[in-house]
């Protein structure tokens, strides 16, 4: 790969899987075609292909289709094409093989060396365009042409439903380290590789951020990306795993505090810390990269805008959210009316935390305009037309870890089921 090609990866939801396992693996176990439109996160490193539309080859544009041969009219994907051109969208051609062979055969490469650089003729852009393959199982894999004339594997093609599934081009078949031999016994050792394959965003490296992010980095995952634009201070030590009060009297960045933590550990997860705004270019290109989001933030609009990356790139997010209200019953003791811990684990093209009812545009707008503009927010407040946001919420770590945990764990039986229900219920 040239530096001046990133790799490729697919992502798909839950419910555009299932739709080309309805189009593509008929009764009659012949195979069939389908088109995908996809948009794109063209990053520095990743390059990400997002499934957008998919259409079926029409059945009259078919001139054979067995067991193991299909062909067909490209005439039918005309129109397709003439979209892509106008949208600047990627092709990938999908089709299936009813007898399980996972490789490309010849007849696919023949078909494929035809296709593909005709597409790419067809649209005038630099960008990638595909051809992938679906088994009677679910399971993918690609490749694509780019640049050049050389076909290039895709390197994970990833599906975000109930369960969470990522195909590797390249499966690690090195020997596990020997820190992760626990977990590869409960999960198995493709799972445990799996982990070390992916890359992790945590927003928020506080109550529920810091236990999130030491589970992370402890299952061997491969990249953890902490954003977080505070500093440690005296009222966070309770609650931050691995931070002290000399790090409170330095005025140490959370981010900085937690990437040291896991950097001592030596298992092998690289860092990437970011003391920045969640809303700053750069935190959102780097979040807009990883196979997987947890959202440990308190404000609304760092949420809104979490599950929108999530939902637009085609992400698996996991929000997490903690209450606890207490007041002083004047005996000195506090007294604790409500304590309530969530995971809401959020599909792309399914329900969000606004759907939920969790979060609201107002809410998030009127958020966001205090930290932007604290004269204007304070006037609007004043003027009734926002309500406040209450600050320095109470905290218990025990409540905060309970809850990170629940979040992993959640996490972990969407990559390996192993619940008694599965996770479509």
């Amino acid at each position: 790969m040239t530096e001046s090609q990133p790799i490729v990866t697919l992502s798909l939801t839950g419910e555009q899987h299932a739709q080309l396992q309805s189009l593509l693996l008929p009764s009659d176990e012949h195979e069939a075609v389908a088109i995908a439109l996809c948009g794109r996160r063209a990053g520095q490193h990743k390059h990400r292909l997002l499934v957008r539309e998919i259409h079926p080859i029409p059945p009259d544009a078919y001139s054979q289709r067995t067991a193991v041969r299909v062909n067909w009219s490209t005439d039918a994907i005309a129109p397709l094409l003439d979209k892509a051109e106008e949208q600047k969208l990627s092709v990938i051609k999908i089709h299936s093989h009813p007898n399980g062979y996972k490789h490309f055969s010849e007849l696919d490469d023949t078909s494929d060396h035809d296709l593909l650089p005709a597409i790419r003729g067809w649209i005038e852009a630099d960008i990638p365009h595909g051809s992938c393959v679906l088994l009677p199982d679910g399971q993918m894999f690609g490749r694509t042409l780019w640049r050049g004339d050389t076909f290039t594997p895709i390197s994970c093609i990833s599906v975000v439903g109930p369960d969470i599934h990522f195909w590797h081009h390249l499966e690690s078949s090195s020997q596990l380290p020997e820190f992760t031999a626990s977990h590869a016994q409960t999960f198995g050792q493709g799972t445990t590789n799996l982990l070390r394959n992916l890359s992790v965003a945590v927003a928020g490296c506080s109550g529920t951020g810091s236990p999130v992010i030491e589970q992370l980095a402890r299952l061997g995952v491969g990249k953890l990306v902490l954003v977080d634009d505070d500093i440690i201070e005296d009222r966070n030590v309770n609650r931050i795993l691995n931070s002290t009060m000399q790090d409170a009297h330095e005025q140490r960045p959370k981010v900085d505090v937690l990437a040291e933590a896991i950097n001592r550990m030596g298992l092998g997860t690289s860092v990437l810390a970011l003391q920045k705004d969640l809303w700053d270019r750069e935190v959102v290109q780097a979040v807009a990269e990883c196979d997987v989001i947890f959202g440990c933030v308190d404000t609304v609009s760092g949420r809104y805008l979490l599950n929108t990356l999530a939902t637009y790139y085609t992400i698996p997010y996991f929000d997490l959210g903690v209450r606890l209200e207490a007041v002083d019953d004047g005996t000195g003791k506090g007294q604790i009316r409500e304590v309530c811990g969530t995971i809401h684990y959020l599909q792309p093209g399914r329900s969000s935390l606004m759907s939920r009812g969790l979060v609201s545009i107002e809410q998030a707008s009127s958020e966001r305009l205090q930290r932007t503009n604290p004269t204007a927010y304070t006037q609007q407040l004043h003027d009734g037309y926002i309500r406040g946001v209450q600050e320095n919420k109470p905290a218990v770590i025990s409540i905060n870890m309970f809850t990170a945990s629940l979040a992993i764990i959640d996490f972990l039986a969407r990559l390996h089921p192993y619940r008694e229900q599965p996770n479509h219920k």
